[in-house]
């Protein structure tokens, strides 16, 4: 399986501990050590850009700096990085999305991914004025990406639906290229939907044999449509010259936690209304001795840190071969991330990468 490699844009801001602790904070509230200026994202993605990696993942949420702006700022500060833009339907009408997609493509020269994020904390999702429950969320992102699909191919339009009704649409300028869509979720309302309308999906970094068995299921959904996705994994990156640096690296984070935090974090966390969030919760059970559950696989950030939770953690070699164990399961893209982000990303294309190179895809 061909691989690509994907980094992380921090737009909560940058640390040396576990950023994104909690959806609840606020930008006003947060104190990183290296906060999201554009001079330092820009930074981070020169960085990721000349380590060869293909796109920088932005994170969409109140705890963040949005997506499309930020993104669309960085657009002159690089010359061939693609952006993979998260975003939440239920908060953007597709038409207009229709049109932002379009612009952007043709501004960055085909620059654009997109990360389509349902839903993520209920008491977040109400802050955005979205109060529609779990299921709901699904059905309206089947809806909004029939319509995105339809409003991009330039044609006019009428849609009738359950939560989207749009009358004489037409995209004027539609894209050239109609940027890929990748597509995250673990519910039975989700893998659906991911089978309708995803190019990639999306999984957390869980064991092999879990993700195994997820991304069959999603083929074999895939399949009953007539189509093919292809698949992603979202995890940090622990790499040192030996294992005993990066599992030194990994005690010294752990050791930043606060245990009330751990706490109170887990018992959201396993309560959520997010299938994919309780699995990440699970993995570690809001323990803190027992964080390798799988051989490199450590759930030391989602102990505190809510979506990614694991990293692989080990040697460079041992950090390539995890890799090459889940890209064996059909893995094609890896969105990595490493703390903080600028180091992290030339540490990983000077050591990591090559060790991959039989695997990569071409530039």
């Amino acid at each position: 399986m061909t691989v690509r490699l994907h980094w992380f844009l921090p737009t909560s801001g940058d640390d040396r501990s576990v950023v994104g602790v909690t959806a609840r904070d606020s930008l006003e509230s947060r104190t990183t050590a290296r906060p999201p200026t554009l001079d330092y994202l820009a930074q981070v993605a020169r960085a990721a850009e000349s380590a060869g990696f293909e796109a920088v993942l932005t994170p969409t949420g109140s705890d963040c700096e949005d997506s499309w702006l930020t993104t669309a700022a960085l657009i002159p500060q690089t010359s061939r990085l693609k952006f993979l833009v998260a975003f939440r339907p239920g908060v953007i009408a597709p038409p207009l999305a229709a049109q932002m997609t379009a612009t952007y493509q043709r501004l960055s020269g085909g620059r654009l991914l997109l990360n389509i994020v349902t839903g993520s904390d209920a008491d977040e999702q109400r802050s955005y004025g979205d109060f529609l429950d779990h299921g709901a969320r699904y059905a309206r992102t089947d809806e909004f990406l029939e319509l995105l699909r339809t409003a991009w191919s330039g044609e006019s339009y009428d849609f009738d639906g359950a939560h989207y009704t749009v009358r004489g649409g037409r995209l004027r300028r539609p894209p050239v290229e109609q940027p890929p869509v990748f597509f995250g979720g673990s519910s039975d309302a989700a893998l659906p939907v991911a089978a309708r309308h995803a190019d990639t999906y999306l999984t957390w970094g869980e064991p092999p044999e879990a993700v195994a068995r997820k991304i069959g299921r999603v083929r074999e959904l895939a399949a009953r449509q007539g189509r093919e996705l292809t698949y992603g994994i979202r995890l940090h990156v622990i790499s040192r010259d030996t294992a005993e640096e990066a599992w030194a690296e990994a005690d010294r984070i752990l050791a930043t936690l606060d245990p009330a935090a751990i706490a109170a974090a887990h018992e959201r966390f396993r309560t959520s209304d997010s299938a994919g969030q309780r699995a990440m919760a699970a993995l570690s059970g809001g323990r803190t001795d027992r964080l390798e559950i799988h051989p490199n696989l450590w759930a030391g950030f989602g102990l505190v840190r809510p979506g990614a939770g694991t990293a692989l953690v080990g040697s460079h070699e041992q950090v390539a071969q995890r890799i090459e164990e889940y890209a064996d399961l059909g893995i094609e893209h890896f969105i990595l991330s490493g703390q903080p982000h600028l180091e992290e990303a030339i540490r990983f294309g000077e050591c990591v990468r090559p060790l991959l190179g039989h695997r990569l895809a071409a530039a």
